[in-house]
């Protein structure tokens, strides 16, 4: 049984940290799903991690629905969070609503996410008038690189500060059950936090806010064209890997691979 909205409510009242990491598919889902945490979030960030793309703009609901429905599949116990695409919810809200019910009803994901505030509550309102549970996201937004022009802290000037603010509590009264705040000065993400009944879950976006997300790729060295300041690497599983790439390629070569320990071989008859 998956980890519900309520319970992250929940823990946040208490001041239990949530913690939540990126998967794309069933292998990686099966692994995070052993281990406790409270939430797996598709994220949009396998437009670059997975398909090779530069940004998130790419991605496609069908290639969004295809690994969310893998990532569900082994996520047993977790809470499964699907991130939609740019342009499946930013224009009509009747299509939003469909595109979102998609993720729960084909691909199985408990939860949608969107990136946006003011402009996108009345999609918010809608998809939780209609069942569908929604995660807020504001800050850095992805999906809107090419109008903000770089992966750039958000919330340094006083206007700044003042618009996230009133994005979250907008987005908190259009019933968003959490909201993602990435790439905001710590100081800000706190009173953020502390302003909101809901959960706050920060990525780059410092200690105070009430969970914490990162992309798998990022913080287990798989991912090695960019490291983001706010990611901590946990271990070099790329180099591992490569390591027993090679070893496998030379015992190949060398014909020490196989040996009759990795053989079958016909029985002999009486």
């Amino acid at each position: 049984m998956q980890n519900s909205i309520h319970k992250l409510s929940e823990m946040k009242q208490r001041g239990e940290p949530i913690a939540m990491v990126t998967a794309y598919d069933y292998t990686s889902a099966r692994i995070i799903d052993g281990i406790g945490f409270d939430a797996i979030l598709v994220g949009d960030s396998l437009s670059q991690v997975m398909l090779g793309n530069d940004n998130t703009i790419p991605l496609t609901m069908d290639e969004s629905l295809h690994h969310t429905k893998s990532v569900v599949k082994a996520a047993t116990k977790t809470h499964v969070v699907a991130d939609m695409p740019f342009l499946s919810y930013n224009a009509d809200p009747n299509i939003s609503l469909l595109n979102a019910g998609r993720f729960l009803k084909e691909a199985g994901a408990q939860s949608v996410k969107l990136e946006g505030g003011h402009h996108i509550c009345n999609t918010v309102e809608l998809l939780v008038s209609t069942g569908i549970p929604v995660m807020g996201h504001i800050g850095l937004t992805p999906q809107s690189i090419n109008q903000i022009g770089g992966y750039k802290v958000q919330g340094k000037s006083k206007e700044q500060v003042s618009r996230l603010i009133d994005e979250a509590l907008a987005l908190e009264n259009a019933g968003a059950y959490a909201i993602v705040l990435e790439l905001i000065p710590a100081e800000v993400s706190k009173t953020i936090t502390a302003k909101l009944k809901i959960p706050t879950i920060g990525i780059g976006a410092g200690i105070h806010c009430d969970g914490q997300i990162q992309v798998m790729h990022d913080i287990l060295g798989l991912f090695e064209l960019f490291t983001p300041k706010h990611t901590k690497q946990y271990v070099n599983l790329a180099d591992y890997m490569r390591n027993g790439l090679k070893d496998y390629l030379t015992e190949v070569k060398d014909k020490v691979f196989p040996n009759t320990a990795h053989s079958f071989y016909t029985e002999e008859v009486d």
